[in-house]
């Protein structure tokens, strides 16, 4: 049975990444974990008009555990599918350090969340807790995009330098999506020279045989710049999630933490997978 983490402020592009993850794992035995951090700030003007006996802490552990449960009210309603079971947890922490504590005590295998919140800017790419979580969760982040309608998955996109060796829980859930919707896996590498090193060679070689049941396709593109390159790829091959590994000093820091992204545009409009460095795990395929 999985085990997924839901993150919500309420807003409806928290809830709109909660369909998508119920609609992907609909046919497979979930426990959901509807999750809301609060962290008041003393005078805070909007609770100001409350009755002085009652604490800003208590005010916001109310409101948490009241949008809870009309939200488990609302899955229940909209989707009442007895595989899933939905568990409620309000918590006074930050957001990151709250999802780690709880997959370290709930062996949670996925975090499904939205790129923005209640007060995300459409201009910015991603919000800074989706940010922070996807750089510091010890377990996947599926981050979907605001009003993303879910799509049947059918092609999945992982951009890959080759080297970086690969470990066997980094890939595992990338197997099983793979696997369970009968996708194709493509795998892109933009390559500067005219031939693969030694080391990505054995590295093209170990995914071939890791995913030795997934129709699995090698993609390899001359150039330098791997932000176009994936934006190219993904102009003639759609996809229905892109799938990066984020390893300490690999390009995808570069890619997608330099400011430099935000400002030319690195739009990701499809779910976005980031599998964390391999903290999870110890054994390397390579």
């Amino acid at each position: 049975m999985k085990k997924i983490i839901l993150p919500t402020d309420f807003s409806e592009n928290a809830y709109n990444a909660i369909v998508y993850a119920l609609e992907l794992f609909k046919n497979e035995e979930c426990t959901f974990y509807l999750l809301n951090t609060y962290t008041p700030v003393l005078y805070d003007s909007e609770y100001m008009y409350y009755t002085p006996t009652m604490s800003i802490d208590e005010v916001y552990k109310t409101n948490s555990t009241k949008g809870l449960d009309r939200l488990a009210k609302r899955i229940k309603r909209e989707f009442d599918n007895p595989k899933h079971t939905i568990k409620k947890i309000s918590a006074f922490n930050f957001l990151t350090d709250e999802i780690n504590e709880q997959i370290d005590e709930k062996n949670i295998d996925l975090v499904v969340m939205g790129t923005q919140g209640a007060t995300g800017a459409k201009e910015i790419l991603f919000g800074s807790q989706t940010i922070h979580t996807i750089k510091k969760a010890k377990c996947p982040v599926l981050a979907i995009p605001s009003e993303y309608e879910f799509i049947p998955l059918k092609n999945i996109l992982l951009p890959s330098d080759l080297s970086i060796g690969f470990k066997e829980n980094q890939l595992k859930l990338l197997r099983t999506l793979a696997v369970e919707n009968q996708v194709d896996l493509h795998i892109l590498h933009i390559m500067e020279g005219d031939t693969l090193t030694p080391v990505q060679e054995e590295g093209k070689h170990e995914l071939s045989k890791y995913f030795k049941d997934v129709s699995l396709h090698f993609h390899f593109e001359k150039g330098d710049d791997i932000q176009h390159g994936i934006v190219e790829f993904q102009k003639k091959n759609p996809v229905e999630i892109l799938c990066m590994i984020n390893n300490k000093h690999s390009f995808f820091e570069n890619l997608f933490f330099r400011p430099v992204v935000h400002k030319v545009g690195f739009q990701v409009k499809v779910p976005f997978l980031v599998i964390p460095s391999g903290k999870f795990s110890t054994r390397s395929l390579i």
